[in-house]
């Protein structure tokens, strides 16, 4: 059972494997223990076990784009950032938007990386979750454009 199906009641299906690095598992899940609630999905997997999202996701991501899915963190269970080797950009992304960073790049203002995705009550409690960027960061490393793709990822997740 992987992080992301924690708490839901599932069974493995099958697994297959895909030479791009990524695993298709067909699971039927259910919530609450509820069989006949029941249904069968078709979920991605990096190598290491860590959800990606739907099977057709996954293969654009990887496939299609070249990007390496990664977790931003140890302790998230879902992968929101990943390196493209061919464009040698950093990829921070959500459910609703995808976007890359790479060398040169400088944070603008309005950019979706200048914000935290928490609400200001919570970052005043919480400052180690804040992984917002000042306007006028550059990206003068691989490193730093990696920290960019980390804020957006958290921005719009």
């Amino acid at each position: 059972m992987s992080a992301f199906t924690e708490g839901f009641g599932n069974e493995l299906l099958s697994v297959r494997r895909y030479k791009a690095g990524y695993e298709v598992r067909t699971e039927r899940v259910w919530i609450d223990g509820q069989e006949k609630d029941a249904v069968v999905m078709k979920n991605a997997y990096t190598s290491n076990g860590d959800y990606i999202g739907d099977s057709k996701f996954a293969h654009r991501l990887i496939v299609k784009l070249g990007i390496a899915p990664e977790k931003s963190s140890a302790e998230d269970c879902v992968c929101s950032i990943g390196f493209c080797e061919r464009e040698a950009k950093w990829y921070g992304w959500s459910h609703r938007a995808r976007y890359g960073y790479g060398i040169g790049y400088t944070v603008r203002e309005g950019d979706l990386c200048t914000e935290s995705g928490w609400t200001d009550e919570y970052i005043a409690k919480h400052p180690e979750e804040d992984t917002s960027l000042p306007v006028g960061f550059t990206a003068f490393t691989l490193n730093d454009a990696k920290r960019m793709a980390i804020a957006f990822a958290s921005a719009v997740g």
